[in-house]
């Protein structure tokens, strides 16, 4: 079969989430690497600006399926009918406890994070199929296989969307269709400035038995440049996408970040109690 890398033309990716962080920073490094990059966001004003740096920019919103269909039709008008490569990152982060969920916030979680990927991988699925080949890189998280307190919402995004990804990897198996996840963990990114207004939009935070820790967590959250320790780069995340995209051989997945290694091997070793007990004290009882 065809590898994307052995062709003579530049092989064509889709990335979702290009307005800022680790989509923003890939689709510009991928670009330099060769690669036919479709850059898409959700906002209007966030594409103008993609195509004013330089790059193919399209609207795509993972909350509405006519956006999507929309997307791959352009995409495919841009790269002459072929699509190499698919990276899922565009996502963001609802905190909150998950008593303090409604149903309709949570539906917000899952539609934006699992659902609309999984809508516009379905539509990609058919196209490298056709070509016999591709690659579907899925940008998890940590906390796809960690939860943390106050993360329930997008924890539960994540993990669902590793076991769909692990399902697909499966069925795609001897297609030629190569499927990876990257489980970052804390990254320079906009992410948590874009959970803290979705986190004061949607947590009654005074009707809460958990207003304290929710106070804790806002006063770490609204001082200036409070970023997690071990935080890295969007270039850590671009080392392994590269990978993904370019190896013969890609891995089923990649750890990011030296918290991602040592919970990854502390999951394996430790019961269950003595990796809750780790977690609250790594988490500070807090919600941010």
């Amino acid at each position: 079969m065809s590898d994307p890398m052995t062709t003579q033309t530049a092989p064509s990716v889709l990335i979702t989430g290009c307005s800022s962080g680790i989509g923003h920073h890939c689709a510009h490094a991928l670009a330099r690497r060769g690669w036919n990059v479709i850059a898409s966001a959700r906002k209007q004003a966030d594409v103008d600006r993609l195509a004013g740096e330089g790059l193919t920019a399209i609207a795509l919103d993972l909350d509405r399926s006519e956006t999507i269909r929309d997307a791959v039709d352009q995409t495919l008008a841009l790269t002459g009918g072929r699509l190499d490569a698919l990276f899922n990152n565009g996502a963001y982060g609802q905190p909150g406890a998950v008593e303090d969920l409604s149903r309709h916030v949570l539906r917000a979680q899952l539609e934006t994070n699992l659902l609309g990927w999984h809508e516009l991988t379905c539509k990609v699925i058919p196209i490298m199929r056709r070509q016999g080949h591709g690659r579907i890189v899925q940008n998890s998280s940590i906390l796809g296989f960690m939860p943390l307190p106050f993360r329930g919402a997008y924890v539960a995004s994540k993990y669902a969307l590793e076991g769909l990804t692990d399902t697909l990897r499966l069925e795609l198996r001897d297609t030629g269709i190569h499927v990876s996840l990257i489980e970052p963990g804390p990254i320079a990114s906009q992410f948590r400035k874009n959970a803290h207004q979705a986190f004061q939009a949607n947590i009654d935070v005074e009707q809460s038995p958990h207003r304290e820790a929710y106070r804790h967590a806002e006063d770490r959250l609204s001082k200036e440049g409070a970023a997690q320790p071990f935080t890295l780069p969007p270039e850590a995340v671009l080392k392994k996408l590269v990978h993904a995209l370019e190896s013969p051989r890609p891995h089923p997945r990649y750890y990011v970040t030296v918290p991602t290694h040592v919970i990854g091997s502390l999951k394996r070793l430790l019961s269950t109690r003595a990796l809750d007990r780790l977690l609250v004290k790594i988490s500070r009882g807090g919600a941010g």
